[in-house]
């Protein structure tokens, strides 16, 4: 296989006129439906279409992961050079055939550069809502560093996926690029959640305390819900360590892993994060026990995670508001999914369409958490906090009024 630069920029730019000409029909479509809403609609319904193609972009990229099409063009940002498979024909042909079990296959080159086009497709998406945030900003109800954050976040993105490339699927930033795609999927949510200001109050309907004379629960608070975040997001981090390194199989069975409770591990090599992909840190070949340490990581933190999830769904559900009800209700439905994708994986002997399901079941609890955490953080910044009472107090002072009651002092 010919020495092939790390960045071509002439390739780099005929592939962002070819993201601006793709990112032309979601844009020309918000256009058309949004012609006469205000500001602030018009870029919550940009911020939706950005997460839910960049949703699809974490989902496409796992099946790029899966089939092994990480390297399908072998240099960055385009293959061979060109701006898409049908330019680099002859160079995809030559490889194959050198090497027909190899990384490069035409159907490979092309799922990988579909997933650089949707990739660019989202950074320009991005670029376009952080421009208007700036352009108007003075008629948002916030400042636009949100969105600024988010398109430099998507450029450290696409350097991640440079460098899953050039260092040829290196463990350590081919996990880094995932947990880096969920990262920017919360930041897109809380960008659209800041447009659709819809708070919710610490009991959930923004009605204040209900007097029901049944005890009710304490409120979820923010902090909360960012501590079970964390803990999904470490989750998320062993689950991508698992798949970056390939051991997911290394335990056939459950809940024993290869017949054993307690399997022989090796965490010492499992865990050497500044390695070669199948590689141990002195340069060795990866043993099995490494990769059991792995998976069994994976295994052993779900408990806490599954824990923490279930906690907060429960939690939920027994807040008196029906918003608050209604998250514990998705997020005890997401849990059910992750788990039952989970165990497909191992059970069935990691089918793709069961690994996608599970990519997206944690894309879809991230956005989840950081949606609850945005509204539950703009309910507790409520006007509530700066002396005006809320329409059930003063129905309840005018009440006992009407009723010859004592008068408040």
């Amino acid at each position: 296989m010919p020495s092939l630069p790390a960045v071509d920029l002439p390739a780099l730019l005929r592939l962002v006129l070819l993201a601006g000409a793709i990112a032309l029909l979601p844009l020309g479509w918000w256009w058309l439906r949004q012609r006469g809403s205000s500001l602030t609609a018009r870029l919550a319904a940009l911020t939706a279409i950005t997460l839910f193609l960049t949703f699809d972009l974490i989902v496409f990229g796992a099946f790029t992961r899966l089939s092994d099409s990480g390297l399908g063009c072998p240099d960055w940002p385009g293959c061979y050079g060109e701006a898409s498979p049908l330019g680099a024909h002859a160079d995809i042909h030559a490889a194959a055939t050198l090497l027909p079990t190899g990384p490069v296959t035409v159907a490979k080159a092309w799922i990988e550069m579909i997933h650089r086009y949707l990739a660019m497709t989202v950074g320009l998406l991005i670029a376009v809502s952080a421009a208007i945030g700036w352009r108007a900003r003075s008629q948002l109800p916030h400042s636009p560093w949100w969105a600024t954050l988010t398109l430099v976040w998507v450029i450290v993105q696409g350097l991640f996926g440079k460098y899953t490339v050039t260092l040829k699927l290196y463990p350590a930033i081919v996990t880094l690029h995932l947990l880096g795609a969920m990262v920017l999927l919360a930041l897109l949510v809380l960008q659209h959640e800041s447009f659709r200001n819809r708070p919710l109050a610490p009991d959930g309907d923004g009605s204040g305390a209900r007097a029901t004379g049944v005890a009710q629960p304490g409120p979820v608070r923010p902090a909360a819900v960012a501590a079970v975040l964390a803990v999904l997001v470490l989750q998320i981090a062993l689950g991508g360590w698992v798949s970056t390194n390939y051991a997911v199989l290394a335990c056939t069975g459950f809940p024993a892993c290869n017949g054993q409770w307690w399997p022989a591990m090796d965490a010492s090599q499992g865990f050497t994060l500044l390695r070669e992909l199948g590689r141990a840190g002195h340069g060795d070949y990866l043993n099995f026990e490494a990769l059991v340490a792995i998976h069994m990581a994976h295994r052993l933190f779900a408990v806490l995670a599954l824990g923490a999830l279930v906690w907060l769904a429960w939690r939920l559900w027994r807040q008196p508001g029906f918003a608050l009800r209604r998250y514990g209700v998705w997020l005890a439905a997401a849990l059910l999914w992750q788990a039952g994708s989970g165990l497909s994986n191992v059970v069935l002997g990691w089918p793709i369409a069961a690994a996608l399901a599970h990519s997206a079941g944690a894309a879809a609890l991230v956005a989840l958490l950081t949606s609850l955490w945005a509204r539950l953080q703009a309910g507790h910044r409520a006007p509530a906090r700066s002396g005006i009472a809320s329409m059930p107090a003063v129905a309840t002072v005018l009440h006992t009024r009407a009723a010859g009651g004592p008068r408040p002092a």
